[in-house]
């Protein structure tokens, strides 16, 4: 953990719906946490839990379906330059005073990403133009937003970006079909760098990738926010990829942020019934061996979310006044800079909370039960 910045991104109380033939499906509901700068942010959680709309509602690049009806995005530019507005010519420049990244205009939006904001895509493929070599895509970028710049000035740039992620420059004139699927990926993190953003938004980047290729890539991921101390948000439905990475993780299910706090602590006792469930879901590559236990059935319905604990139907510690009571986010003990949304932690419901062996403890016998029936 780096030692503590000052804020860079505040999300604040954000709620996004899709709407669809069968009914409003509640995506993002009441999320809220703050990205401070030079920090890598991760968020994990199950397929469906929002995360990837989280993401999208941050750069504006939700689908028509979709729509953000509540809360705030509030980004901070450059702590020491004067305020003003945001100038399209070159680039998004932003002073001390929050700027609302959902109430931007169009206009507005296009000067802040790249500049300001950039995303990494699930699937660099797909993500990236296939008519169009890397080198042209990245001049894009630079004719774009810097139109200042020479075409010798875009091309050393162009070169010196792909060789900032471990690509001959000469790779310049391929298209992607031609580049292997981890080139690919890197490809598209030089083109999120190129104009050196204060935020990378990376979601799921390494999926599709094997796990040598999946390792290599985060290495250069560490290097390059040590290089060019950018602040990352890295989306996974891996946790145990975050544990390497994250300075702090957030757990998503069910549209909402169910845990969160440094890496260190989340990892040494998840509070959270469904992060310890997480963090159990894959095994260990050294040491002793242990017995796995998986998280029963699905998540619920975001079309029609249940009353109170949306995991308490998969939940083995789950008590009656999770069906009723909404769980908030909120120190896990006193005192404790870990936040997690249980009941369990709620002495007004509970009459204390559960130990990380508790937890273990229950979903042996949730387990259990499970092969006996």
């Amino acid at each position: 953990m780096r030692p503590e910045q000052s804020p860079l991104l505040e999300v604040k109380h954000l709620n996004v719906d899709y709407e669809s033939d069968s009914g409003t499906v509640h995506a993002v509901i009441d999320v809220s946490f703050t990205l401070r700068r030079g920090e890598i942010l991760g968020i994990a959680g199950e397929s469906g839990c929002g995360k990837s709309t989280l993401a999208y509602a941050v750069t504006r690049l939700l689908n028509p379906l979709a729509e953000i009806t509540g809360g705030e995005i509030l980004y901070r530019g450059e702590e020491a330059s004067p305020p003003g507005p945001i100038s399209s010519s070159a680039g998004a420049r932003v002073g001390p005073h929050p700027i609302d990244i959902a109430t931007l205009s169009e206009r507005n939006l296009r000067a802040l990403r790249w500049s300001e904001l950039a995303i990494v895509f699930q699937s660099a493929m797909n993500s990236l133009n296939p008519v169009m070599t890397i080198g042209t895509q990245i001049d894009d970028v630079l004719r774009t937003h810097q139109p200042g710049m020479t075409r010798q000035q875009r091309r050393e740039r162009a070169v010196e970006m792909l060789r900032l992620v471990g690509i001959a420059p000469d790779r310049l004139k391929s298209y992607p079909h031609e580049l292997s699927g981890g080139m690919r990926q890197r490809a598209a993190i030089a083109i999120a760098l190129t104009l050196q953003p204060k935020i990378i938004i990376m979601d799921e980047p390494t999926t599709a990738l094997d796990v040598v290729v999946q390792r290599e890539i985060l290495n250069e991921v560490l290097q390059l926010r040590d290089a060019l101390n950018f602040a990352l948000i890295f989306i996974t439905h891996d946790l145990s990829l975050l544990l390497e990475l994250a300075d702090t993780i957030a757990i998503m299910y069910a549209g909402r942020i169910v845990e969160q706090g440094a890496q260190r602590d989340l990892y040494r006792h998840p509070r959270h019934p469904y992060s310890y469930g997480l963090l159990n879901a894959f095994p260990t590559l050294t040491g002793e061996q242990r017995t796995m236990y998986g998280i029963p059935g699905t998540p619920p319905d975001l079309r029609h979310p249940p009353s109170g604990c949306a995991f308490r139907a998969r939940c083995p510690l789950a008590f009656a006044a999770c069906a009723t009571e909404l769980p908030l986010l909120q120190p896990a003990l006193p005192g404790d800079t870990q936040q997690v949304a249980c009941h369990l932690y709620n002495p007004r419901l509970h009459a204390a909370p559960p130990a990380t062996e508790d937890i273990a403890a229950a979903y042996a016998r949730q387990s259990a039960g499970r092969v006996a029936r």
